[in-house]
């Protein structure tokens, strides 16, 4: 986005967010354009997930290289986030989100052409993974970051849970498409076609009218940049716990590649196919939790931690279950509630957040979330190999329930909070009453 969107004082118009607009940003062309092309990017990027969990899985026969895999994709986000958030800040939106998704082209293609020409060995996954992750630093907090221009404030709420739900239904689809392309002709053409699958989002940036973007200022290149956003977010219990419960989630809870891929292959035998019905599964549920959240007026704290903690219970109840089908069944609320963690947490801090500091707090948020993988991937991997995925993913599980039941007491301690029983209708109820401002975040 150049100098001369500056000059935008007619942005696009708004419709008042409430639960009757439900895809109420639509309306907005340039959000209309970014969508669309995320909606063929996002059915690519699932597509190469599942063809480079399962490629992985077959070169190796091992879960830990699996996790390993996502743990390099995931690493730099975990080593570089913070930084990548400071030059989000510093940098126009457009033609930063121009350049990642080039670059993730080009990585897409080049594993294309290793796997079709028949040379892959399994450290070009590596290399791949770890080369998508170095695009995502700046990719994920710029595109956080880009919807407020999109949009402005009025539909930012709206947006991020469409955007979700826009990432989660391209599951319905990617998984699907790429278990078609594994066991009819190979995971080298779900590269390919991820691969031409950027064309979509940047011809969509390259139509985009840049007088209707809001204006957002930049932050002025400078020293201390990265301490002060750091300071930013520990000064807000409203930021700050809701990026630790998503860091115990994302790591341990999360890592679905490790878990189904076992699941899939160790427990019910089932092979590609039961793999990707997985993860559509899971797809369908997340769906459901992203356009649920569309609807809401508020994103609270309180919603929040129940829902990591019945996303945790449902991981522990999947992990017992003895049926393939029953375990396919509990994808679906396991994809619901992981959403609403996912949905709840990004609106909350979004929204709660100053738009100058907004690159480094979603790079903070986003390095917890998605760095967090390098951390849990090879721990859980590890664990589902010598103990099993039935242990694997019960501990995960346990580790996010766990975590939600813990930070939710320690907001009711430091918060200044009460509990409240009472009955309403006849019914009994719990609350959390505030007794003071810093209540009002849950």
């Amino acid at each position: 986005m150049s100098s001369g969107s500056g000059a935008a004082s007619a942005p696009a118009p708004t419709t008042p967010t409430g639960k009757s607009s439900m895809f109420g940003s639509l309306r907005i062309r340039n959000y209309r354009l970014f969508f669309m092309g995320q909606v063929v990017s996002n059915t690519g990027t699932w597509m190469q997930r599942i063809a480079q969990d399962w490629l992985v899985l077959s070169l190796t026969g091992s879960a830990t290289a699996v996790g390993i895999t996502t743990a390099l994709q995931f690493l730099p986000m975990l080593l570089f986030g913070l930084y990548g958030g400071v030059l989000v800040d510093r940098l126009p939106k457009r033609p930063t989100l121009l350049a990642t998704q080039s670059a993730m082209a080009v990585t897409g293609l080049f594993l294309a052409l290793l796997t079709l020409s028949g040379h892959v060995e399994v450290w070009h996954v590596y290399l791949a993974a770890f080369a998508m992750g170095l695009a995502t630093v700046l990719d994920n907090p710029a595109r956080q970051s880009f919807v407020t221009e999109m949009v402005g404030p009025e539909q930012l709420q709206n947006a991020v849970s469409l955007n979700s739900a826009n990432f989660q239904s391209a599951r319905l689809v990617g998984p699907a498409v790429a278990g078609l392309l594994i066991t009819g002709v190979g995971t080298g053409w779900a590269f390919l076609l991820n691969g031409l699958s950027f064309v979509a989002p940047i011809a969509g940036l390259l139509l985009m009218r840049a007088r209707e973007l809001h204006v957002v200022e930049r932050a002025p290149r400078g020293k201390g940049q990265l301490r002060e956003g750091l300071r930013y977010v520990a000064g807000r219990p409203d930021l700050i716990w809701p990026i630790v419960l998503v860091g115990f989630v994302g790591t341990f809870a999360f890592n679905f590649p490790v878990y189904l891929s076992a699941f899939a292959d160790d427990v019910f035998h089932a092979g590609a196919g039961a793999y990707s019905l997985f993860n559509t599964l899971v797809a369908v549920g997340s769906v459901t939790g992203a356009l649920l959240a569309a609807r809401r007026g508020t994103a609270r704290l309180r919603v929040l931690g129940l829902a990591a903690m019945v996303f945790g219970a449902v991981e522990i109840l999947a992990a017992a279950t003895p049926s393939l089908w029953m375990f396919a069944v509990l994808m679906v609320p396991l994809g619901l509630f992981g959403m609403t963690v996912n949905v709840t947490a990004n609106t909350t801090i979004q929204m709660s957040t100053d738009p100058a500091m907004r690159g480094r707090v979603m790079s903070l948020y986003m390095m917890v979330f998605l760095g967090g993988s390098p951390v849990g991937a090879p721990i859980v991997g590890w664990i589902t190999d010598a103990y099993g995925p039935r242990v694997g993913l019960a501990v995960g599980g346990a580790v996010a329930a766990g975590a939600a039941a813990v930070i939710g007491l320690i907001l009711v301690r430091v918060g200044g909070l009460r509990v409240s029983v009472g009955w309403d209708r006849g019914h009994p109820v719990v609350r959390v009453v505030p007794r003071g401002r810093v209540a009002e975040v849950v």
